[in-house]
């Protein structure tokens, strides 16, 4: 005899599961962020030109102003866990956001030759990308 799951219940499984792996993907990408952020916040420009060549070629307040973003795109990236009618949109926002930071950040290290920090771009561009895609697929759904 077999079993059989009746397809609104495996649907059902599958968006769990689905929603279990984007808020994972959300988590890493936030812890990320604000780690991320607060170093640029926090830390004095010469250590931050040792890590990153970029802070050395700008302003300190722009080296500081995306340290602010990235926490704040972080934070927003949490939201649902508030309200999700109020922390969808900020979702949304947050990852679109970050994707636009993410992509700028890239070029600027791969121009700058920076292989490891691209890497690391790309990485977090594959991972915040389909959370984006799919949390909005999400919200137009239930439109």
């Amino acid at each position: 005899m077999h079993s059989q799951t009746h397809p609104t219940a495996r649907a059902r499984l599958n968006a769990s599961y689905l929603n279990l792996t984007l808020w994972t993907l959300q988590g890493w990408v936030a812890m990320f962020f604000i780690a991320a952020g607060y170093a640029k916040l926090t830390e004095p420009v010469s250590t931050l030109t040792a890590l990153m060549g970029w802070p050395q070629h700008v302003p300190v307040d722009l080296v500081r102003g995306v340290g602010l973003a990235e926490i704040v795109l972080a934070v927003m990236l949490l939201t649902p866990l508030i309200s999700w009618k109020i922390g969808r949109p900020l979702l949304i926002v947050a990852a679109a956001g970050l994707l636009v930071l993410q992509t700028v950040m890239l070029g600027v290290h791969a121009v700058s030759g920076d292989i490891g920090h691209s890497v690391v771009n790309l990485a977090l561009l594959a991972v915040t990308a389909p959370v984006l895609w799919f949390r909005l697929r999400e919200a137009c759904l239930r439109r």
